[in-house]
């Protein structure tokens, strides 16, 4: 699915305008696709519900005065809300005309339009940024009291469709109908908040339409793994390296593990330090282990380098950082295995830690690097404020993986994944995954599916999407609040069948 900025959505609806339809056309559609959405959405209790359509100035109101009048034919009490003045642009004034033909009751705004059963925010759509002018400042805040289902046409109005901010008092939707596609709003934050469940109404622009479109949705159908054949045995299926673990974060070391048999390495080892090691392995024995030397505190020592030394060269990925602490003997390892790694190298958590003062030996390693910062961990990576990132994820996630040529999954809710050109953002996941451990599940599965073959870019976008289905299933079956990681990595298994 195409994710689109305010100014890339008007080049393609121009370019739509000049080869295939008019723009009365194209609102007319946008406005029967927004209905149709609301219809099967809520079925049968708009009949003889309230619904009050609030318009604004511009076209996004042609939109409003289509769903008002079809909403009416449906069996609603659909009233035209008039927030500021009446249409004056032609197409939105046709519809106007058309509405009211058709009987719509028309009312210039007040508060009693708001105490109905279903509020259609018609009033900017990807036209609002800054903040509300009179008279929307008012209605924006009276709206946010209203106890009305709130349904929004494109983005709830308050946001900003190409750089996710919001203003002060943003309209929160219940849900919200994108048309033709995805904007920025719906994916980045804060935006993303205030909208509430979204769908996407296909109004029939042609693809070839689209050409400026850079950035992407994950869909199920981009998932191609590879085949298994009849006289395969466990080494066609990869050997992954995972040097995670320590004394007092063993549990990180079993959840990469774990996530990398399930997602289908073939053979996973296990390198980790001396005393987490009965740690580990009472949790999961399928590995082969290797236990290292340590400091006192249980991480990694210096010495282990000569013990990783000929791991790495035996394996066909390497998981690195994932609970290994920060000090100067695991940035010592991080920094050997960076530097003589032949296969690529899922970089996480510790691990990133340990290059934030030295990351210029990113543009000195050989191997591929899948680097998978959380934004607190992004923000020490390009020396900037979480706040920074979190106002330009898709911008830092390409500027950190361009300027160090490696592949970045910046983490959280509609996580990003670039090499730096192409840009893919994850809508699967939820709340409920807000815990301990789901990161380092998710390197565990990259470095399952780059063991495989699969190459590093493909396996993280494929890694990050299967991670928050997993979420999703587990979710559904127990509760946002009371799964945990071994119940989202029971379920990966299963899920892998979808994709044999």
């Amino acid at each position: 699915m195409r994710i689109l900025t305010a100014n890339q959505i008007r080049e393609v609806e121009r370019k739509c305008f000049d080869a295939y339809s008019t723009e009365a056309e194209l609102m007319l559609r946008a406005g029967t696709a927004c209905y149709q959405s609301i219809v099967k959405k809520y079925g049968d209790s708009i009949r003889n519900s309230r619904v009050s359509v609030l318009c604004g100035n511009g076209k996004n109101a042609g939109d409003g005065f289509v769903i008002a009048g079809l909403l009416c034919s449906f069996g609603a009490n659909a009233k035209i809300i008039l927030c500021h003045y009446a249409p004056t642009i032609p197409e939105p004034l046709m519809y106007y005309r058309q509405a009211m033909d058709r009987g719509v009751e028309v009312l210039n705004y007040s508060a009693d339009a708001l105490d109905c059963d279903y509020i259609v925010d018609c009033m900017f759509g990807i036209g609002f940024h800054g903040q509300p002018r009179p008279p929307f400042d008012t209605i924006f805040s009276q709206l946010r009291d209203s106890r009305a289902t709130v349904i929004a046409v494109d983005t709830p109005s308050g946001t900003d469709s190409t750089t996710g901010q919001v203003c002060h008092n943003c309209v929160s939707a219940d849900y919200t109908i994108a048309i033709s596609t995805l904007k920025y709003a719906h994916i980045l934050p804060p935006a993303n908040s205030y909208c509430g469940e979204v769908d996407v109404a296909d109004i029939g622009i042609p693809r070839d339409c689209y050409d400026v479109c850079k950035v992407n949705t994950i869909e199920k159908r981009d998932i191609l793994l590879p085949c298994r054949n009849t006289n395969d045995n466990k080494g066609s299926y990869g050997k992954m390296l995972n040097i995670c673990g320590s004394y007092k974060m063993p549990g990180a070391a079993v959840f990469a593990s774990l996530a990398g048999i399930r997602t289908g390495a073939g053979l996973v080892k296990v390198d980790t330090p001396r005393d987490a090691y009965p740690l580990v392995e009472c949790h999961t024995c399928q590995p082969v282990f290797n236990p290292l030397p340590q400091n006192t505190d249980g991480t990694l020592s210096a010495d282990a380098i000569a013990h990783i030394k000929d791991d790495i060269q035996w394996a066909d990925s390497v998981v690195l950082g994932c609970g290994i602490g920060l000090n100067d003997d695991t940035k010592a390892v991080t920094e050997y295995v960076l530097q003589n790694s032949k296969s690529p190298i899922i970089l996480d958590a510790d691990g990133i830690n340990c290059i934030i003062e030295s990351i210029d030996i990113l543009k000195e390693v050989k191997a591929p690097v899948v680097l998978t910062p959380h934004p607190g961990e992004m923000s020490r990576l390009m020396s900037t404020t979480v706040a920074e990132v979190q106002q330009d994820r898709i911008g830092c996630a390409k500027k950190l993986a361009d300027k160090y040529g490696v592949v970045v999954v910046l983490k959280g809710a509609n996580t990003v994944i670039t090499d730096g050109e192409d840009v893919f953002v994850n809508t699967t996941g939820n709340p409920g995954m807000a815990m301990g451990g789901t990161g380092d599940m998710l390197a565990g599965m990259i470095g399952g599916l780059v063991a495989q073959g699969v190459a590093p870019f493909d396996a993280a976008k494929y890694a990050v999407y299967l991670h928050g289905l997993c979420g999703d299933i587990a979710v559904s079956e127990l509760s946002m609040r009371g799964i945990t990681v071994f119940d989202m990595i029971d379920r990966l298994g299963a899920l892998m069948s979808d994709f044999e």
